[in-house]
């Protein structure tokens, strides 16, 4: 078989939702995504993002990460193969009308499918002429959607994280990203009390705490080598409830229960969970942090 650059996502009991998929990627786009800005601050910090990066983002959802990195001078490359909305989110920011031939050349953004390998290794350069690119190794591939609160939420990743190796130089760095220990995330008492609608008896798709090394046992089964890690602080701040509840659905996290279920249910259950991080001005709070690995191809 073809290795490809899609992560098979965890499946979801009975029928899909029925969701405005696009009103949820616009969601995802303006309340949720920045939720990780300092991560991706503080990997692009430590590993120097600049001129003559060559980034590929795995899982680049609506490209908030690629336009930071973009914004420091790299290249960028963005895979989203689990959300057509957010990729077409990505190109709106990336690739927005009235941008010129060469600032085009330096973002290219595909979704995933077995022909994406080829073409998602095509960068282009602003030292290249308008309508060149050319094909050369990454110089740093990331994987920034967390794992680690959801039973078998990192299922695939290792084997997309080895289909991207070689398209990287050899040392170049890896960074995964996952949830810090329960009792550091405040969000993750949410994820429990809403999942728990979900079948109680699956094991896939069910919350867990998550575990000291998940991101290392990922990264070994991709054949990439462990060095160095980090934690980063990434509060959940959000306006109102409102927006709380939009943000966390918009992760897909609530899926399996919406499925189970109801969306009034769950929209129901979800108020609930976050009263307790409701503050007196009416905003929503909850302190997390976030865990990172770098790891480096062999």
């Amino acid at each position: 078989m073809t290795p490809t650059l899609v992560r098979q996502h965890l499946p979801h009991v009975g029928a899909a939702p029925r969701v405005d998929l696009c009103a949820r990627a616009r969601d995802w786009s303006e309340i949720q995504e920045r939720m990780l800005v300092p991560l991706y601050e503080a990997v692009y910090e430590r590993l120097q993002v600049g001129p003559g990066t060559r980034l590929l983002g795995l899982g680049c959802g609506s490209g908030l990460a690629l336009v930071m990195a973009a914004s420091r001078g790299a290249a960028v490359t963005g895979v989203e193969p689990s959300s057509p909305e957010r990729l077409a989110l990505a190109r709106q920011r990336l690739l927005p009308e009235g941008w010129d031939t060469r600032a085009r050349a330096d973002a290219r953004l595909v979704d995933g499918s077995s022909d994406d390998l080829a073409a998602a290794a095509c960068v282009g350069t602003r030292a290249e002429s308008h309508a060149q690119t050319h094909t050369s190794a990454y110089t740093l591939v990331t994987a920034f959607e967390p794992i680690g609160c959801l039973a078998g939420d990192s299922e695939g990743l290792g084997e997309v994280l080895a289909a991207a190796s070689p398209l990287a130089e050899r040392g170049a760095p890896v960074v995964l990203a996952g949830w810090g220990p329960p009792e550091r995330c405040a969000t993750s008492s949410v994820l429990r009390v809403a999942t728990k609608l979900a079948d109680p008896l699956r094991s896939t798709g069910s919350w867990r705490p998550a575990l000291r090394d998940d991101l290392e046992e990922v990264a070994q089964r991709a054949g990439l080598r462990p060095d160095g890690s980090g934690r980063v602080a990434c509060p959940f701040g959000y306006p109102d409830v409102d927006s709380a509840v939009r943000g966390l659905l918009s992760t897909g996290l609530f899926d399996s229960a919406i499925a189970a279920t109801d969306q009034v249910q769950v929209d129901k259950e979800l108020t609930e969970a976050l009263h307790p991080h409701l503050r007196p001005d009416g905003t929503v709070w909850m302190p997390n942090v976030f865990r990172y690995l770098i790891a480096r191809v062999p």
